[in-house]
């Protein structure tokens, strides 16, 4: 089924301005905090939706991040400021005032850093989990330059959901993403996090619009599944400013749902897909939480 090409801004992308209670008490936790979310940074479509629903995603490291990938909306400089040291229990404090059973937690890349971060990931997923007992965390994690040992180690943190984000398809790559990230390298990282943790939920997530064919989408998430990662998120990209890479198609949420039907035919437990989705929207969270509660009953 192929999709057809228009650069026009369709209705199915139009959302509403934010609002309501639970949105006005993540913002609040998010300033008092002084913590950063996803949500805010990359421009999410679906902060208003989630928040209003008391979901948000905690990215964590700071809101400035060393890559330069041409897609994405958060602030970026060689050298960011110094990692806040109080942000695992500020986290931990928030997630437990929020009363979530399930938080997802991102970060920004710091390859600026000697371990790139990921003993300070690994202190907020322990920190937020020894406050909040039974919380499911997921975490999405950067390529730490593909240093094993680095991957190896997040992966058999407390998080029970690791997800790494192929962005977009082979040829694609070297446009959109930063020079330092590869599609190759994703895909190791992906397999490393299944090395290290069989056990754990692995998943990752592409973006569609940047002018990739349909043949090299079916290509990008059969090399995903070939990884034995569980879960799949396809959405649309966004062009969140000027400075960043336009959108060359809109694709139909008649093509996304094809793409999740090609996507459970491949096996993976669970496809998200749709012009509004993104690796962390809650969507699949409903899933995930029940499928992880399933598990722990039977074992």
């Amino acid at each position: 089924m192929a999709a057809q090409s228009d650069t026009r801004k369709p209705d199915w992308l139009k959302v509403k301005i934010p609002s309501g209670q639970n949105f006005q008490k993540i913002q609040q936790h998010r300033i008092h905090g002084q913590l950063a979310t996803v949500c805010e940074e990359a421009n999410c479509p679906n902060l208003g939706d989630c928040w209003k629903s008391g979901t948000a995603t905690f990215m964590l490291m700071g809101d400035t991040c060393t890559r330069g990938c041409r897609f994405c909306a958060v602030d970026t400089a060689k050298n960011p400021p110094p990692l806040d040291r109080l942000e695992p229990s500020k986290l931990a404090d928030v997630v437990k005032d929020l009363k979530l059973e399930y938080v997802v937690l991102t970060t920004v890349d710091r390859d600026d850093l000697p371990d790139q971060g990921s003993n300070h990931i690994i202190e907020c997923v322990e920190t937020i989990q020894n406050a909040n007992p039974g919380i499911i965390v997921e975490i999405l994690i950067p390529d730490f330059q593909g240093q094993a040992d680095l991957i190896a180690n997040v992966a058999q943190s407390g998080a029970q959901v690791i997800g790494h984000n192929l962005e977009c398809t082979r040829s694609l790559t070297p446009k959109v993403r930063d020079h330092r990230a590869s599609y190759d390298q994703s895909l190791q990282v992906l397999r490393i996090l299944k090395q290290a943790a069989p056990d754990k939920y692995t998943k990752s997530s592409i973006m569609l619009g940047f002018g990739e064919t349909e043949s090299e989408i079916l290509e990008c998430m059969q090399d995903i599944k070939d990884t034995a990662a569980d879960f799949l998120t396809l959405g649309q990209y966004l062009q969140p400013n000027k400075r960043k890479l336009p959108v060359i198609e809109y694709v139909h949420p008649d093509q996304f749902k094809w793409y999740e039907e090609r996507g459970l035919e491949m096996g993976f437990k669970y496809v998200a897909s749709g012009p509004l989705v993104r690796s962390s929207y809650k969507a699949g969270e409903n899933f995930v939480q029940t499928l992880l509660k399933k598990q722990s009953t039977h074992s």
